[in-house]
């Protein structure tokens, strides 16, 4: 019986923390949400994309929160969440403007650069270079969820070295967000309130291991493990 007890106190404290993860991430996300249901995200673009970055210090946050329950099974979500969004914010809100300002940047251009003879030598280098901020960025709201404090520059060189040096987690990652985002396009009430802790875990779970070297410094490189 106390195995049958603590078995279900286990799926039980999972569930809770997943859903509560959910809707705390989707309130901390809500104009960009909001954006996205609301309208033609195709026009719309340039509004969210003004208004991604506020989903930076959320998404940090969720990823405190993940951190906490895979390390020590805490269940303390809200107060995690807070605390991470808190001690994150600036930080995170910085490198998600950034990130999302290159992106555009890059976006535009490509777009420019589609059905003209240069585009043949000049998308596939903006393709990868999107490719790279993305995966920077996201290692970045991992850094950040565990060590506040660093400085963003930092923690920004040291993921895009990790981003290519561990290139298959990173694509993995982006292929997760991905199937994120088309969910959420598809279905938002599943992808927010089922969908997102479960895949973003598998994302962090990636990334973690991705800074290893960082966040680790006595850990030993996986090629050598």
């Amino acid at each position: 019986m106390r195995i049958r007890h603590e078995t279900f106190q286990g799926v039980f404290d999972l569930v809770y923390v997943g859903l509560l993860t959910n809707l705390l991430l989707a309130v901390g996300c809500l104009p960009l949400v909001a954006g996205l249901v609301m309208t033609d995200p195709s026009r719309s673009w340039p509004l969210l994309a003004l208004v991604a970055p506020v989903c930076a210090p959320a998404l940090c946050a969720a990823f405190g929160v993940l951190s906490a329950y895979s390390a020590g099974r805490s269940t303390a979500v809200l107060r995690t969440f807070a605390h991470v969004w808190r001690a994150t914010a600036g930080k995170a809100t910085a490198a998600g403007a950034l990130a999302t300002a290159t992106t555009v940047v890059l976006g535009v251009d490509a777009r420019a650069a589609w059905g003209r003879p240069v585009g043949a030598a000049a998308i596939p280098v903006l393709v990868v270079a999107m490719v790279l901020v993305a995966s920077t960025a996201l290692l970045a709201m991992v850094v950040l969820a565990e060590r506040p404090t660093v400085r963003l520059r930092d923690a920004l060189r040291a993921c895009l070295y990790l981003a290519v040096r561990r290139w298959y987690l990173t694509v993995a990652s982006l292929s997760v967000l991905a199937v994120l985002e088309t969910l959420l396009a598809a279905r938002p009430a599943v992808a927010l309130g089922l969908a997102a802790s479960p895949l973003l875990y598998v994302v962090w779970a990636n990334s973690r291991y991705t800074l290893r070297a960082a966040l680790e410094p006595g850990a030993r490189p996986a090629s050598r493990a």
